[in-house]
């Protein structure tokens, strides 16, 4: 492969999801269709449906949102392994976007990886009742000292950073009244911005270590094999090979931060150039702007930039 031509796809996580999604692209890649067909199929019920019409608040879902957006990616994936022998350098996959990583990689398979991310979703949801928990962004401030931001709160609640995202752009997952200390407190300590996000589950810390060992039970029983692309983990940013290395990763990682950050250094480190979100929305591309000076960017949801994709990268082996 050409440097100057070095990729990677990166597969968005929750918080990518809307009602509709895809639409325009899907008019121009009819395998897009499909891919929401299969996965409705293996459900057991009409994912496709909810996607295209909602209603919002059932998409919105933890325990549908999952599945959705991990059929939304491998859609995406699918029309664009269609168009373009370019092959990336590696994968990676923000959360619950690991499992499409994996997916694409052949790693998992795409029906196994659906019923796993329905029950990661489920598990979640079940994990901290509505309303005890969530996420907010700080915004201003570099890791450790969202770090030591959380350490200053004075409950006993927890409050710990979940996902690393970007240089000055830290998640952070806690419990109601930590929460609302943060965002009361936040600013004053010197971050720029503290805002909750749309998560009502506190993803990504220790309240989800039970949750973690259900999962794993049911990675035990799912067939996992080696990726023949590398996927890099949100776990430590680094790939895997071995079966058994990666489901304790993907169990790990339900309960320990993303560490994002980390993940999109090693891929610019790699020399990975062109930087693809691969599924819904531009969330990723939008972090990688932030950490990446000169990252060529492409939002394959948009067919403009799938087509500049393509005509950037096709027949580069």
């Amino acid at each position: 492969m050409s440097e100057a031509n070095a990729h990677a796809l990166l597969f968005p996580g929750q918080g990518s999801q809307s009602v509709g999604m895809l639409q325009v692209l899907a008019g121009a890649h009819p395998s897009i269709a499909d891919t929401f067909a299969e996965a409705s199929e293996v459900l057991g019920f009409d994912l496709a449906g909810l996607v295209r019409e909602g209603p919002k608040e059932d998409l919105d879902r933890t325990e549908n949102t999952q599945p959705a957006l991990l059929a939304a990616a491998v859609a995406v994936w699918r029309a664009w392994r269609a168009q373009s022998a370019a092959q990336p350098l590696a994968l990676a996959g923000h959360s619950l976007g690991e499992y499409s990583a994996l997916v694409a990689a052949e790693s998992l398979s795409f029906a196994d990886a659906l019923r796993l991310v329905r029950l990661r979703g489920q598990l979640m949801q079940a994990a901290v009742p509505e309303g005890q928990g969530g996420m907010a962004a700080v915004i201003g401030l570099d890791d450790e000292a969202v770090v030591r931001l959380c350490a200053e709160y004075p409950g006993s609640e927890l409050l710990t950073p979940a996902n690393y995202n970007s240089p000055g752009q830290v998640v952070v997952a806690g419990e109601t009244p930590a929460l609302d200390w943060l965002l009361a407190n936040g600013k004053a300590k010197g971050a720029r911005m503290v805002m909750r996000v749309g998560m009502s589950v506190p993803s990504h810390c220790a309240l989800l270590k039970d949750a973690a060992a259900k999962l794993a039970e049911a990675l035990a029983a799912t067939t996992v094999l080696t990726p023949k692309i590398p996927v890099l983990h949100n776990l430590d940013a680094t790939p895997r090979q071995d079966s058994q290395e990666i489901r304790a990763a993907l169990a790990a990682q339900l309960h320990q931060p993303v560490q994002w950050t980390r993940t999109v250094q090693a891929l610019a480190g790699q020399g990975v150039v062109h930087w693809l979100e691969c599924g819904p929305g531009k969330v990723l591309t939008g972090l990688v702007k932030r950490s990446v000076d000169g990252a060529k960017l492409y939002a394959l949801e948009d067919p403009a930039q799938f087509s500049a994709a393509v005509q950037t990268l096709n027949g580069v082996n």
